[in-house]
């Protein structure tokens, strides 16, 4: 299949889930096509049904494949580009990376719920709730575990970066952009992460949007 995969998100500044499959995409240097819908607008409404029966972003078709699941599409895009090497070669490691994937994919809703993404907001958050901290906790644990046991390869959770990492890049973002204190450990996969060439041009990106989603905005 030679046409070149289309992939349907939401502004860089706040789709977070957008962020995953774009990043891995850009990061192994995928030639894509990137088509940007704003969200809460007129447009984002009236053309979302055509890319994703969820009526979410993001979604890719490429030839007569359409998938509109982040999870997904990174899968997709570590089989049909990467010859599988989205995820780690180690069977162990790579198991772990998928339950930490699955982990951030259907969890820390309280995380999400008060800190979406926003990534020019530069400024602390005056007060987290207990379950909050709960997931800030959990992620550092995990980081830290995943760092440890299979990290000595690289930079990443497991060395080299993988689907893994782009599932929690936009939760690195978040915690730049709100604040949040962080251990030596944290600070240095966050900075890793920040430090990305691909993630720096997504942030190029969204520094340059001019759409504000007002709910998101209003956060403290």
């Amino acid at each position: 299949m030679e046409t070149r995969p289309l992939l349907v998100i939401g502004n860089k500044n706040y789709s977070s889930w957008s962020l995953r499959p774009w990043l891995l995409l850009r990061h192994h240097g995928i030639p894509f096509d990137e088509h940007r819908l704003p969200l809460d607008t007129p447009r984002f409404a009236t053309e979302i049904a055509q890319w994703s029966p969820t009526r979410r972003v993001p979604a890719l078709r490429h030839g007569e494949v359409a998938i509109w699941d982040s999870l997904a599409i990174c899968e997709y895009v570590s089989d049909v580009f990467l010859s599988g090497a989205g995820w780690p070669a180690d069977v162990a490691s790579r198991a772990l990376a998928r339950a930490a994937s699955a982990e951030m994919h259907s969890g820390f809703a309280a995380l999400r719920t008060a800190m979406p993404m926003n990534t020019r907001r530069h400024r602390p958050h005056p007060g987290l709730g207990a379950d909050v901290l709960r997931d800030v906790e959990r992620v550092l644990s995990l980081w830290a575990d995943c760092r440890a046991r299979f990290g000595g390869g690289g930079d990443f959770l497991f060395g080299g970066f993988s689907i893994a990492d782009a599932m929690y890049a936009p939760v690195a973002l978040r915690f730049a952009s709100y604040g949040v204190e962080l251990d030596a450990g944290g600070r240095a996969y966050v900075d890793a992460l920040l430090g990305l060439d691909a993630m720096r041009e997504w942030l190029r990106d969204a520094a340059a949007e001019t759409e504000s989603v007002a709910a998101t905005d209003a956060v403290p």
